[in-house]
């Protein structure tokens, strides 16, 4: 199994580098739905495609790694049809999620699609970087987070500007659910029991998923997404 990797907590300082992590913790900790925002497409499950980035090539590497915050759903999503999965990382809660080595180029598009915007501009990352935390606009997804640093290159990602108790709670969709647990189980170092209790009991999920209906979802048949 890979080794689960520990982020060095903080912000970053200096120049923003050519390269980054994207933290992951939502549906594109798995490379193929990751691909979609890369390359462009549309995922299975999904109700709308994606532009792809300015570099379509994939991630050099992806590591797994585990974090303090909490990971929980909210708000509805038209793509999948249920709740977001948004990343708080001042809540009590480990977090288990895969970091891509990325360029910032890509970084900034990944950012922009998750935004609803055209990817293709930069992103100016020195505030994330000094300040550990950088809002880009009052939507979800529109908050940096700078996680900290692995192999001296920093680990940003977005999520939304308000805090896990400050929004309600939505239940994922299974589509969604199944691609987080897909992740999960590519990153080869959670196994499928682990994988399925995580994400049966995020908040959101928590209730309204159980882990064995969780866990059925990668082995029963590909769930249907909304209607386009």
């Amino acid at each position: 199994m890979d080794t689960v990797r520990t982020i060095e907590p903080g912000p970053v300082g200096g120049p923003s580098p050519w390269r980054v992590w994207y933290l992951a913790y939502g549906s594109n900790m798995y490379l193929e739905r990751l691909a979609c925002y890369l390359a462009g497409g549309r995922p299975p499950g999904a109700a709308r495609g994606y532009p792809g980035c300015r570099d379509r090539g994939l991630p050099a590497v992806s590591v797994p790694v585990e974090l303090p915050g909490e990971v929980y759903f909210a708000t509805e999503s038209p793509v999948w049809g249920g709740g977001r999965a948004f990343y708080d990382p001042g809540a009590a809660g480990r977090v288990l999620a895969r970091a891509h080595l990325v360029s910032a180029a890509q970084f900034a598009d990944i950012a922009a699609q998750e935004m609803y915007r055209e990817p293709g501009a930069d992103l100016d990352l020195s505030g994330v970087l000094a300040r550990g935390r950088a809002v880009l606009g009052t939507g979800r997804y529109e908050t940096l987070v700078c996680a900290g640093q692995l192999d001296g290159l920093p680990v940003l990602t977005c999520t939304a500007p308000w805090g896990i108790d400050e929004v309600a709670w939505v239940p994922p969709a299974a589509a969604y659910a199944r691609f987080l647990c897909l992740g999960l189980l590519e990153a080869g170092s959670w196994d499928a029991e682990t994988v399925a209790a995580y994400v049966a009991s995020r908040p959101g999920a928590a209730g309204h998923w159980t882990a064995q209906a969780v866990g059925e979802l990668v082995h029963g048949p590909e769930p249907r997404g909304p209607a386009v």
